[in-house]
């Protein structure tokens, strides 16, 4: 059966829709952007977004500084981290704490919601290369990262 047009809850939808979607606020999305699969979008635009989301991850890394570290995880990346842990590998990983600003994105992989970008990683002090791997998804409109590993 069909609902009354002037039921609670299409009357909700349509203030919610406006009101986000008249927001003028700089850097928020719009109700339609939350529905775009990142996926979808292109390598430019995902290299776009991710280049400055490693560069802050490294430079993070390098100063031992977890709480800015995790400030673009997804709500469920942070809640499977362990400060602790994550404390305890930047005290005593050489790697961690010394990773070249500079990198190389390699490609890009799509699966799902998510999409991942691999990046070629130096160390200051280490000789060789590391794998980067930095997983971007959309939560609550905004791009999160839902995972990130150095191999």
């Amino acid at each position: 059966t069909r609902r009354p047009a002037n039921t609670r809850w299409r009357r909700r939808l349509a203030i919610t829709w406006l009101r986000t979607r008249s927001s003028k606020v700089p850097g928020r999305k719009l109700a339609w952007d939350r529905r775009v699969n990142i996926t979808e979008k292109a390598d430019d635009e995902i290299l776009a977004m991710a280049k400055p989301l490693w560069r802050d991850l490294v430079t993070h890394s390098n100063e031992g500084k977890y709480g800015e570290f995790s400030r673009n995880f997804s709500s469920s990346l942070a809640l499977a981290m362990d400060q602790v842990a994550a404390g305890h590998q930047f005290a005593h990983s050489e790697l961690a704490r010394n990773l070249s600003e500079e990198f190389d994105a390699l490609g890009t992989i799509r699966r799902g919601e998510h999409v991942t970008v691999l990046f070629r990683q130096r160390s200051t002090k280490m000789p060789g290369e590391w794998l980067g791997r930095l997983v971007l998804g959309y939560e609550d409109g905004n791009v999160r990262i839902f995972g990130a590993s150095i191999f």
